[in-house]
């Protein structure tokens, strides 16, 4: 028997396969519509919610928080389902608008089966609102001076933030109850409490009374500070440095400024102050700083840049505890395009009166009006910071030079120097209401190229008026002010006294007269050119006002100024350099930052001036 090949057998299904090819790639075209079709219908919404309602903050804040919507998203949402939500929806909505201040609206719910989605109306009509018609505050406890009870108790009603005639909410009248309970906390009685609080609504007459009791707990004075957690650095001479007043009444804010002032000392790392309540005896309950200690050395390297001296290269180096002395020490070197420094500062721990030693010695090359003058500085004497004030007795000792041709001559001086500050601001880094007053005078004699006696005077003082009040909207509001500042020095000495430029006066920049360049605001000199001046006089007026957006708060305000400043070797040749324009503050997380635009007047010249940060 003979066999025939078997491959032409196979011939015809090869043939076959492009057609099969081409079938399998026509369904794969034909298939994702099908698929994209079931993905847009598990995409589409259950149902529609179509809110009605004359006023735009209730039409809002329903489709926000009905309970409704959360619903929407449900595909498989079946008809029977959709009705139940529906009666639920109702009460729900009621509720909402309860919060509001509405309780007699009229609220219609209907659904419509439109294809391809169903839509659910709800028709609101919220009837009048509810306003504060009374307001009753009580205040007791057991262990507090009566006196003091009716005096808060008074301050409570006074302060209500939600006082009769205004519209009731549930979110308003939780922020006054929780209001008045901070400022009993803030302030002697931290253990204070809600005991019952109250809002009797009458929804045919819209009115509200409001009645909230609290109880004060014990009256707390601050006992003695205890340091946990620090091992490194003397925990007594730190307690000194924290000026907790032991004895006082308890204040939260003088509890957060002990707080601050141990974290800026440099010698921990973290810093957290509580006042210990569970102590036997209010009358001195302890206060408990936990800490971490801060790393016995630390270098530190820099860069910035500023509208009055360009980019700036530092390199900080702090050693907390120097051996032999205890002292700490915070040497730095800095360098930008009008100064360049190297320096050091020691200074030891307080002692039981608060004062402590201080000394330095510092080498600097600046700009210095017309000239680059060559400078050094050791001073060595004693300061004490206190709460609001601070004093400083010390002596130093002055050397100037400059290599410039026609540059006055080489000098030195001595002097014996006294300073001090007042700060009375609400915030000391970032203030809003108060005054500051400082003042610093010197007593000396020229050492180079021979002796004559002078003396040195400084003033400076810095108040914010308060202008009047802007709503920012949610019962916030903030005070618009007029902030002032004034500065004036002179220098009384003989005419021929060679004084050291570093005691001589230059103003002008960020900080001082706004539109001019850094310290370009000098005396006169041959030929037109600037050096610093004995005598000098600032002064600044600048309108301050909160942004609003939409009537929404914001932490940008803005700023309208005018400064002028001059400086001269003779009074009566004292000419003002005037500077206007316009400002926007932010406040930062890390501090307020000052943006200005000035023109000078006499410059012709139009600057920016960028300040991060509030010192006085």
């Amino acid at each position: 028997m003979i066999h025939k090949p078997s491959a032409p057998a196979r011939w015809p299904a090869l043939l076959f396969l492009p057609l099969i090819v081409m079938l399998l790639q026509g369904c794969s075209v034909l298939s994702p519509e099908p698929a994209a079709a079931a993905a847009q219908d598990s995409e589409r919404d259950a149902f529609a919610l179509d809110i009605q309602a004359e006023d735009d903050d209730i039409r809002a804040y329903l489709g926000q928080h009905l309970e409704l919507q959360r619903f929407r998203k449900l595909p498989d949402l079946q008809a029977s389902e959709l009705a139940r939500l529906l009666q639920a929806a109702d009460a729900n909505a009621r509720e909402l608008l309860a919060t509001l201040g509405y309780f007699s609206p009229e609220i219609t719910l209907a659904l419509h089966q439109e294809l391809p989605t169903r839509r659910v109306q709800v028709r609101v009509l919220p009837g009048p609102r509810t306003h504060i018609a009374s307001v009753d505050i009580a205040l007791a406890g057991s262990g507090a001076p009566t006196e003091d009870l009716a005096r808060r108790q008074a301050q409570l009603q006074r302060g209500w933030g939600l006082p009769a005639g205004a519209p009731f909410t549930q979110q308003a009248w939780d922020e006054a109850k929780t209001q008045g309970l901070r400022s009993l906390q803030a302030r002697r009685y931290p253990t204070a409490r809600i005991t019952e609080s109250r809002a009797d609504v009458d929804a045919d007459s819209a009115q509200a009374r409001l009645s909230a009791q609290y109880d004060s707990g014990p009256a707390y004075r601050f006992g003695p500070l205890q340091m946990r957690g620090g091992e490194r650095y003397d925990s007594l001479g730190l307690a000194r440095i924290a000026l907790l007043p032991t004895g006082a009444d308890y204040s939260e804010a003088r509890l957060l400024d002990a707080q601050q002032r141990l974290a800026a000392s440099g010698y921990y790392d973290a810093v957290f102050l509580t006042l210990d309540t569970g102590a036997a005896d209010p009358q001195a309950a302890p206060v408990i700083a936990q800490v971490r200690d801060a790393p016995l050395q630390k270098l530190v390297f820099g860069v910035g840049i500023s509208t009055d001296s360009g980019p700036r290269l530092s390199m900080d180096h702090v050693h907390n505890r120097l051996p032999a002395l205890g002292w700490r020490a915070v040497s730095k070197v800095s360098l930008d395009r009008n100064l360049g420094l190297i320096s050091t500062d020691w200074t030891a721990l307080p002692s039981a009166s608060g004062w402590r030693w201080f000394t330095g010695a510092q080498l600097q090359r600046e700009a210095t009006g017309s000239f680059d003058v060559d400078s050094t500085r050791l001073r060595a004497g004693r300061t004490q910071n206190g709460d609001h004030i601070d004093r400083s007795y010390f002596l130093q000792h002055d050397t100037a030079k400059s290599r410039d041709p026609g540059a006055p001559p080489s000098s030195s001086a001595i002097s014996g120097n006294f300073g001090w500050t007042g700060r009375y601001f609400n915030n000391n880094t970032a203030p809003t209401r108060g005054w500051g007053l400082a003042g610093e005078i010197g007593l000396g004699s020229t050492l180079r190229p021979f002796g004559a006696p002078f003396v040195r005077t400084q003033l400076r003082w810095q108040s914010f008026i308060d202008l009047g009040r802007v709503d920012l909207g949610e019962q916030v509001r903030r005070a618009s002010r007029l902030s002032l500042r004034l500065e004036g020095g002179a220098v009384l000495a003989r005419a021929d006294a060679d004084i050291p430029v570093t005691q001589l006066f230059l103003t002008g920049g960020d900080t001082s007269v706004r539109g001019y360049g850094y310290r370009s605001i000098g005396a006169g000199i041959n030929n037109g050119q600037l050096f610093g001046g004995r005598y000098m006089a600032v002064g600044s007026a600048e309108w301050q006002r909160p942004i609003t957006v939409r009537g929404n708060r914001t932490d940008f305000e803005g700023a309208l100024f005018v400064d002028a400043g001059a400086v001269a070797d003779k009074p009566g040749e004292m000419s003002a350099r005037v500077g206007l324009g316009a400002g926007l503050r932010w406040r930062s997380p890390v501090g307020p930052l000052q943006a200005d635009l000035g023109y000078g007047l006499q410059s012709h010249e139009l600057r920016l001036h960028l300040r991060l940060g509030y010192t006085f």
